[in-house]
């Protein structure tokens, strides 16, 4: 992706205005801009406008379109973008990039919903993506993907081939135990059906793996913890007093076992009244926020208490998926800005080929 610098000069385009343009774009997925070396080529089409085509390091496609018209703004210049994701960090565990955990300190507060629906924007936004149901007690991936009775294939007498959802690979103990059935296991039998369920399933390439972590700060999350090489822990909590006091909990875990958290998803955050259309508080207001603010991460996103999240997953669909979904985009900046913020924790020292040419 990244060479020694060679600029090939183009009469119809300067370099120069491009490169201001994009370094001056700001979000919560580019707080510091576009860099220079996610350009690949800068392209002069007949009708005068440009193409730039960026490879980016994260999973953040949905937003080229607003990068697009920014850059055009700037330019008062029709600018059109062409992006393929690739990751350019070396793999943390087999042929896996970052392996993200999404905690909770406490059982019914969406945690395993949001999971799903994070790993669905990640592939929305254009990566390759498994999730892991580490929740051994109570695994509700099978459903939340439509997966319900789905039986596993080996690959051969050493691995299982993971479940395909929407191009999301998957793995959870719930398709190896009968649903209906009670998972009646000690701690450390549960901890290492669930290292043998990770090491054991041929995962293939993955950007991220999304691991679903039971709640609470027992033997599994010390596991996962202090066994596998996880990049960072995304905690999920409702704006309650009860949940933020768990959620608290989960963090100072993380903490002491070295694992970056990441930020905070709040669950329920607002239920939008359907008669005046304001939110409506039900569960208390700006506790994430202020929780947040004590550790000094970031709220990833607010997500509202929304009927079309309950529909969508009980009839095994990730609503992060369907862009017509106004819900869908509270789950994809969540995604963009835990793919970023993964990306720039990361140190990088690649130097920038940029080719520059006409239509």
């Amino acid at each position: 992706m990244f060479g020694l610098s060679k600029l090939f000069s183009s009469k119809s385009v300067q370099k120069q205005p491009i490169l201001t343009a994009l370094a001056g774009y700001r979000s919560a997925a580019f707080a510091v801009g576009i860099d220079e070396k996610f350009i690949k080529s800068i392209e002069s089409k007949s009708d005068k406008s440009i193409l730039l085509h960026l490879t980016l390091p994260f999973a953040a496609l949905s937003e080229m379109p607003k990068v697009a018209a920014f850059v055009s703004q700037q330019l008062n210049q029709a600018v059109t973008i062409n992006a393929s994701i690739e990751l350019t960090e070396a793999c943390k565990f087999k042929a896996i990039k970052h392996i993200v955990l999404i905690a909770s300190g406490k059982g019914g507060v969406g945690k395993s919903t949001t999971a799903v629906n994070l790993a669905g924007a990640l592939k929305a936004e254009g990566a390759k993506v498994g999730v892991l149901d580490a929740d051994i007690y109570g695994p509700s991936i099978p459903m939340l993907l439509g997966l319900e009775g789905a039986t596993p294939t080996a690959k051969n007498d050493k691995q299982l081939l993971p479940f395909d959802a929407n191009g999301i690979k998957a793995q959870s103990i719930g398709f190896l135990v009968p649903s209906d059935d009670a998972t009646v296991w000690r701690g450390p039998m549960a901890s290492g059906a669930l290292t043998q369920l990770l090491n054991e399933t041929a995962w293939g390439e993955l950007d991220y793996l999304i691991v679903d972590m039971p709640p609470g700060t027992g033997d599994i999350q010390l596991t996962m913890s202090q066994k596998v090489p996880a990049s960072g822990t995304v905690i999920v909590t409702t704006p309650q007093d009860l949940a933020l006091a768990d959620a608290q909990k989960g963090i100072a875990m993380f903490n002491k076992v070295n694992v970056p958290v990441l930020g905070l998803i709040e669950n329920m955050s607002h239920f939008l009244c359907s008669h005046c259309g304001k939110p409506n508080h039900v569960f208390g207001k700006d506790g994430a926020i202020k929780l947040a603010q004590r550790h000094g991460v970031p709220v990833l996103s607010q997500i509202p208490l929304a009927i079309d999240i309950r529909e969508y997953s009980e009839q095994g669909k990730l609503i992060a998926m369907d862009n017509q979904a106004a819900v869908s985009e509270t789950y994809a900046d969540a995604a963009r800005l835990i793919a970023s913020m993964l990306y720039y924790q990361q140190p990088h020292h690649n130097s920038v080929e940029i080719v520059i040419t006409d239509d």
